[in-house]
């Protein structure tokens, strides 16, 4: 097989499969990342057949998919930089990822994972106001199951903190309807059922006499 028809077939399996996976992710089709996907895999083509450039396939996937995937990377970076605690940096990475033209699920990403990174910094108002605003966006479509379960766990964390029991409790309740299968929904089903354990243990007010 030709490289260029290689190339050329590589690209569009790669469309077609990443297209796939966001649907099972209910991200909904991304017409940005089709649009680059087919534009990188034209240029690679017509370099091979109209130039002695030699693309090898891996070196073509590998670009393919760091070119597409740059604001999910930037993100995974930033989460990194905040797992350390190098909040400075990993401000600067969120707000570059943010620059690199994301398409809409791009930017509910980088919202997601922002607002956690201000709840880890305990800037409760900033972050519960973000997560609130990813929510309000769900109905578009472009709001991953996943993330949509990731948002009102950390909601129902972020009103715990502000001794806002009753909120949180509406926050877990939505993980557990989201996707009860996840990791997220496991979480909101011990905080609920620490709550439960907390309101059993404390003692019932009497009612006053005279």
């Amino acid at each position: 097989m030709s490289l260029h028809i290689m190339i050329g077939l590589i690209g569009l399996i790669y469309i077609v499969v990443f297209g796939a996976m966001t649907v099972l992710r209910r991200e909904g089709l991304s017409i940005r990342f089709a649009v680059e996907s087919l534009v990188i895999t034209a240029i690679c083509v017509i370099l091979v057949v109209l130039t002695a450039v030699q693309i090898h396939p891996v070196v073509f996937l590998l670009l393919l998919y760091l070119i597409t995937m740059r604001v999910r990377i930037l993100v995974d970076v930033a989460n990194l930089f905040a797992g350390r605690r190098n909040y400075a940096q990993a401000e600067k990475i969120y707000d570059l990822a943010g620059r690199m033209w994301p398409d809409q699920t791009g930017d509910l990403v980088i919202e997601v994972n922002h607002a956690i990174f201000l709840l880890q910094k305990n800037q409760l108002d900033e972050s519960v106001a973000l997560f609130t605003d990813v929510l309000s966006q769900a109905n578009k479509g472009f709001l991953g199951v996943k993330y949509e379960a990731a948002v009102h766990y950390n909601l129902g964390v972020a009103y715990l903190r502000k001794n806002n029991p009753s909120m949180a409790t509406i926050e877990f309740n939505a993980v557990l309807d989201t996707w009860p299968a996840s990791v997220y929904a496991r979480r909101a089903q011990q905080a609920l059922e620490r709550q439960h354990h907390k309101r059993a243990a404390q003692p019932e007010e009497k009612p006053p006499t005279e």
